[in-house]
């Protein structure tokens, strides 16, 4: 929620970072949010959401050279309630510019895909990105799939290489994302987590893998292996070794003693009911997105894409 509206985390982060001045809920006119999908296959549209899109869309142009209507996937999602990405755009009379992840096949075979979605709804396709190529077949595969590109006739705008660190979440974020219970905040919950460690092993066998910036999956009754991670984080057992967090799993709380030990060493500390396995699975699987607060990666992100985009060949597609 936003200003009372449900919208798009992006929107958001739009917003706030490039100090986009207009109504929020123009940015994001329709939230699909939870049982959306069911709703409208069992009841049907409860408003028009074409005209919510169109409605929004000519308020932000209004006075603007340049709209970026940021899609939802591939060409085809949206289709289960009649608008589709391919659709929006020709709704809207925009031109189209796809990204795809790294490789080689792959991107070419995603962007004839969606191409063909976007030709039968009458959509020009200005020109496509391959994004998250690993940086040590960069060269390689730029070459390549810039040849194989050009032979299906599509513009390549840019092509950029994978950053590890915009897929690094801080502790932060995880506690956001998977709603988990703050015991302790520590000195820095913005530290950044490189390596999931589950602490269910002996002390001295857990003490080989720990490495700098882990997040530590504990049982709350393992009072021996959370004094280890305070004597690590304070540099007596591990030197130049950052903790970045603890995770008391099964819903168990530690001794007092053990708590305060925690505190001291300035440990973010949060809580959570479910099990060791369950939860590493979550935080694995979680995406990470960007927030306003993220400087350091909005940095990364405008410095690549000044890099490796070619923005005057964009805009000159559009005109």
């Amino acid at each position: 929620m936003e200003q009372g509206y449900k919208v798009d985390e992006d929107s958001v982060l739009i917003e706030e970072v490039f100090g986009i001045r207009c109504n929020i809920k123009d940015m994001s006119p329709v939230a699909i949010d939870k049982g959306f999908t069911e709703r409208y296959i069992d009841k049907g549209a409860d408003e028009d959401y074409a005209k919510l899109i169109k409605d929004s869309y000519e308020k932000v142009a209004k006075d603007n050279d340049l709209v970026i209507i940021e899609g939802t996937g591939h060409a085809g999602v949206g289709s289960v309630f009649g608008l589709s990405n391919a659709t929006v755009a020709r709704l809207l009379e925009t031109n189209v510019l796809l990204i795809s992840s790294g490789g080689i096949g792959k991107p070419i075979d995603e962007f004839m895909l969606n191409k063909a979605l976007l030709d039968r709804e009458g959509v020009p396709l200005a020109g496509v990105v391959v994004n998250k190529v690993l940086p040590e077949k960069y060269e390689k595969v730029a070459r390549l799939v810039r040849k194989g590109l050009g032979q299906k006739e599509l513009n390549v705008f840019g092509i950029l290489p994978y950053q590890k660190i915009l897929d690094i979440p801080t502790m932060r974020e995880i506690q956001e994302e998977i709603k988990l219970d703050i015991i302790y905040q520590g000195r820095d919950i913005d530290k950044p987590v490189q390596n999931i460690l589950i602490g269910a092993m002996n002390v001295k066998d857990a003490l080989q893998f720990i490495e700098n910036y882990s997040l530590m999956i504990i049982p709350g009754d393992r009072d021996d292996m959370m004094d280890a991670v305070c004597q690590v984080n304070l540099g007596r057992m591990k030197k130049g070794c950052v903790i970045s967090g603890v995770l008391l799993s099964g819903g168990l709380m530690p001794r007092e003693r053990t708590m305060r030990k925690l505190e001291k060493s300035g440990i973010p500390v949060l809580i959570t009911k479910e099990d060791t396995y369950k939860i590493a699975s979550r935080i694995n699987s979680m995406t990470v997105k960007l927030k306003p607060q993220d400087a350091q990666k909005i940095k990364i992100i405008v410095d690549m894409v000044d890099k490796y985009l070619d923005i005057d060949k964009v805009l000159s597609s559009l005109r």
